[in-house]
């Protein structure tokens, strides 16, 4: 593990729209056509097997909007709106679970939003029931929450720790108070410090923290102040995403305009950052936006060859199928993908009417899957060993993907990727590019529209 050296003239010629990979073909591929016999179909055949599962759950309500916020979420401060929507997860549990096979465990559970920790303490308590009442829990099983520092409480903590959650991802964005009164999300370094101690005295195994650069007022000296306050937190892991500005799907971006950095700083904060978390050997570059400490999970998966990657990022557990609940969540089966509405009305209809709330998805052909196996290998090795996915997919890789691998031309002599006797792999720099290496493999992109995409670095 080195220090990642960032070439800012590579970085503006490479930094287009494209797919984050978090599924291929990408969710803008996802069509309401989708009908619900295929879609049984599917499941049936995928609970033939004993494939572990992992659970997702989308909480979406927020007390007030962060105005940079690109995600599915529900503004409102009537706290009764966690009963009634609890309520509304039960049943679609109870319809999901007679196509399940309950034989598979569930070796993963994630709650996301929004802000999961909106629901009151005795709320994430009958949540973790609902959960085990009615799945087999491994004993090993990976728990991980998002949490928002500035309405949180002890008893949250101990609730989620209870209902079994040991890993944790903290908001924080930026420390700068300036910056957070431009994007309307004040929370103080002591906030957050707090909760960080809780996590800890409650033996959460791992803290994640969330940081965005290119928000308004962010420049280089800013944000480093930023940086070194979060390392002294001594989080396990840290997601430093980029700032996608999208006012035309989230008008509230509009107010942040005036204030936003140049495409210059942009990038001189995007060096600042991966300069000073992989120097003095401190995190791992996983990929994309994602560092871990050496010896965390992640870097171990990524060193053995057994990182994997989906819908929730990053991840140690391969082999999952992903069952997901409430408004816009996503589920993924080796098949399949669909998704449930992202209009809470409609997801509370649907569920009044017992049906389950699916409003779109995808059925994958064999290339896909082929396409899919590829692309994974690429943003969590940094590598394709053609012998190895040749056997594993049943094919002549070399022969199958031939088009794709001439016109790699460009990226080897830019020094991003260099051939090796087993395949290729992406160099140091190149991993800072991944995914442009993995649009080379990507059948969907000529017909797909890419301003729909964040861009790629």
């Amino acid at each position: 593990m080195s220090r990642i050296n960032v070439n800012l003239d590579l970085v503006r010629k490479y930094n287009i729209p494209g797919p984050r990979y978090t599924s291929y073909p990408p969710a803008t591929r996802f069509s309401k056509e989708l009908a619900w016999p295929t879609l049984a179909g599917e499941l049936i055949r995928n609970n033939r097997t004993q494939r572990p599962l992992s659970l997702y759950f989308h909480i979406p309500f927020c007390e007030s909007l962060c105005w940079y916020c690109g995600c599915n979420t529900v503004i409102t401060t009537r706290k009764s709106s966690g009963a009634i929507y609890l309520d509304a997860l039960e049943k679609e549990m109870d319809l999901m679970l007679p196509a399940l096979n309950p034989e598979r465990e569930v070796v993963q559970i994630h709650l996301g939003g929004g802000t999961p920790t909106f629901l009151s303490p005795d709320e994430l308590r009958r949540l973790g029931e609902m959960i085990r009442s009615r799945f087999r829990i491994a004993a090993d099983m990976e728990g991980g929450v998002e949490i928002d520092p500035r309405r949180l409480s002890f008893d949250h903590i101990v609730a989620l720790r209870e209902a079994g959650f040991n890993r944790a991802s903290l908001g924080v964005q930026d420390f700068d108070p300036k910056v957070q009164l431009a994007v309307h999300r004040i929370q103080p370094y002591e906030l957050t410090l707090q909760a960080v101690e809780w996590l800890r005295a409650n033996r959460f195994a791992s803290v994640n923290v969330d940081l965005i650069y290119g928000l308004p007022h962010q420049n280089v000296a800013s944000f480093s102040r930023t940086l070194e306050a979060v390392l002294e937190l001594e989080p396990d892991r840290l997601a430093v995403f980029s700032y996608a500005h999208v006012p035309w799907i989230k008008p509230s971006q509009k107010l942040l305009e005036k204030a936003l950095p140049s495409v210059e700083e942009k990038l001189l904060i995007l060096k600042l950052v991966i300069e000073t978390l992989t120097g003095e050997d401190r995190f791992a570059y996983i990929g994309m936006d994602h560092f871990a400490r050496p010896d965390d999970e992640l870097a171990i998966a990524q060193r053995n060859g057994t990182l994997h990657r989906n819908f929730q990022g990053y991840s140690t557990r391969r082999g999952t199928d992903i069952y997901s609940f409430g408004m816009s969540a996503i589920s993924q089966i080796e098949s399949l993908y669909w998704q449930n509405h992202k209009g809470l009305s409609d997801y509370y209809q649907a569920l009044e009417r017992r049906e389950t709330p699916v409003a779109r998805g995808y059925l994958l052909t064999r290339e896909d899957q082929i396409r899919r196996a590829t692309i994974m290998r690429l943003m969590c090795d940094g590598a394709l060993d053609f012998s190895a996915l040749s056997e594993a997919l049943h094919i002549d890789f070399r022969a199958h993907f031939s088009a794709e691998l001439q016109s790699l031309d460009d990226l080897e002599e830019d020094g991003l990727i260099r051939q090796t006797a087993w395949g290729l792999e992406a160099t140091e720099t190149g991993r800072l590019f991944i995914r442009n290496l993995a649009m080379r493999f990507d059948a969907t992109l000529p017909r797909s529209t890419q301003q729909h995409f964040s861009r790629t670095i």
